[in-house]
């Protein structure tokens, strides 16, 4: 049982899902190309999300909307492929990855590194999960030099 945090009122548990329901919701917008107004929509209603942080899944899938072609960009040289040619699952997994380690630094990298692993192992490709942890560690590396360098 997971119960918020005292110090942030954030719901770990919450977020979790809510990271999940991103996922399903980013792959949905990669696969049809479909307005993401109509995608949170289509989850707001289908998806069990009166469970999730409903605020935080509609923050990641409109802002990797908005800014995946800046994260595409920044990932490209650390992918062994093109990265349109990454598995969709493992894709959505980056995107919102990066998104979160750019733009919410409130988040630790490893949460964030944690959760996409999470994530694509229950959503994606039997050894999706390692290459996905790959590339964001190298990820975390550049955009949180200070917070990597600080692990323990």
């Amino acid at each position: 049982m997971s119960h918020p945090s005292h110090t942030s009122g954030i719901d770990p548990a919450a977020r979790s899902r809510a990271r999940r329901r991103a996922l399903q919701a980013v792959y949905a917008w990669q696969m049809s190309g479909n307005r993401v107004e109509s995608i949170i929509e289509q989850f707001r209603h289908e998806q069990d999300m009166q469970i999730a942080d409903l605020p935080y899944f509609e923050e990641l899938v409109r802002g990797v909307v908005r800014l995946h072609g800046e994260f595409d960009a920044a990932l490209a040289p650390l992918l062994d492929r093109e990265v349109e040619r990454v598995d969709p699952i493992e894709r959505a997994a980056l995107r919102i990855a990066a998104f979160e380690l750019r733009e919410r630094i409130d988040v630790p990298y490893r949460v964030v590194i944690n959760e996409a692993v999470e994530a694509t192992k229950r959503f994606g490709a039997e050894h999706g999960h390692t290459y996905v942890n790959g590339v964001l560690d190298k990820l975390a590396a550049q955009w949180r030099a200070a917070e990597y360098a600080a692990r323990g």
